[in-house]
C-alpha cells in the first residue's frame, strides 16, 4: 500500500479496544484458529509448516526481526475487525476523520492570485461523506492517487474554501506528503 492506505490501516487497528497477543506462540495460535490450519499460516508468513508448530508448541519462543514484523502486521490486520468495522461505519455516518499532514498544497485559482505550491501543517476534521468515500475506495482497491483525490478534494472544501465560504473556484493540488495521520 502507500502513506494513505497505510495511514488508514493504522488508524483502523487504533480502534482495537484490546492488545493484540504479545508472545509469538499467542500471535501463531491466533493466526492458526483464524486460517484454520497451519499450512496456510505457514504459507502466508514464508515459514515451513513444522516451524509454526514448532511456534504453537512453544518449542521456538523469539522469532527473527523480519517474521516478528510480518507476524505481529498480520495479527494486527486481522484481530478485532468487528471492532474496526463499527468504528469505519461510525466515521462514516457520523462522526467523521480527522486528517494531519504536512505536504505541499498547489493551487490552481484566478488570475493575479498565488498558485506557488508550499508546505503547509494541517490538521482538519472532514465530514462523514469524506470518511464514507475514503473507506468505499479503499474497499474498492483505489490506488493512491484516489485516495489522496478524495482527501485533497476533503481539505479544499474544508480547509481551503472555509466550507463554501469563500475562495469560490480554487482547485488544490495535493502533492509531496512528507506524512499523513488519519483519526476515526
Amino acid at each position: 500500500m502507500g502513506i494513505l492506505g497505510d495511514s488508514l490501516d493504522r488508524a483502523a487497528a487504533s480502534t482495537a479496544t484490546r492488545p493484540i497477543p504479545k508472545t509469538a506462540g499467542a500471535q501463531m495460535r491466533f493466526l492458526v484458529k483464524q486460517f484454520k490450519g497451519t499450512r496456510a499460516v505457514a504459507d502466508l508468513l514464508g515459514i515451513t509448516q513444522r516451524t509454526v508448530e514448532r511456534y504453537l508448541k512453544d518449542q521456538i519462543k523469539r522469532p527473527r526481526p523480519d517474521l516478528a514484523a510480518r507476524l505481529t502486521g498480520e495479527v494486527r490486520n486481522r484481530w478485532q475487525p468487528r471492532v474496526k468495522e463499527k468504528a469505519k461505519k461510525n466515521a462514516a455516518t457520523s462522526t467523521g476523520i480527522v486528517v494531519e499532514t504536512r505536504a505541499r498544497f498547489g493551487f490552481t485559482a484566478a488570475p493575479g492570485t498565488t498558485d506557488d505550491g508550499r508546505i503547509r501543517l494541517i490538521t482538519q476534521h472532514l465530514p462523514p461523506q469524506y470518511a464514507a468515500r475514503l473507506f468505499d475506495a479503499q474497499t474498492a482497491g483505489a490506488s493512491e492517487q484516489q485516495l489522496q483525490a478524495v482527501i485533497a478534494e476533503g481539505l479544499q472544501e474544508q480547509y481551503f474554501k472555509d466550507r463554501g465560504r469563500r475562495a469560490d473556484g480554487l482547485v488544490v493540488e495535493f502533492t509531496d506528503i512528507d506524512y499523513v495521520e488519519l483519526d476515526f
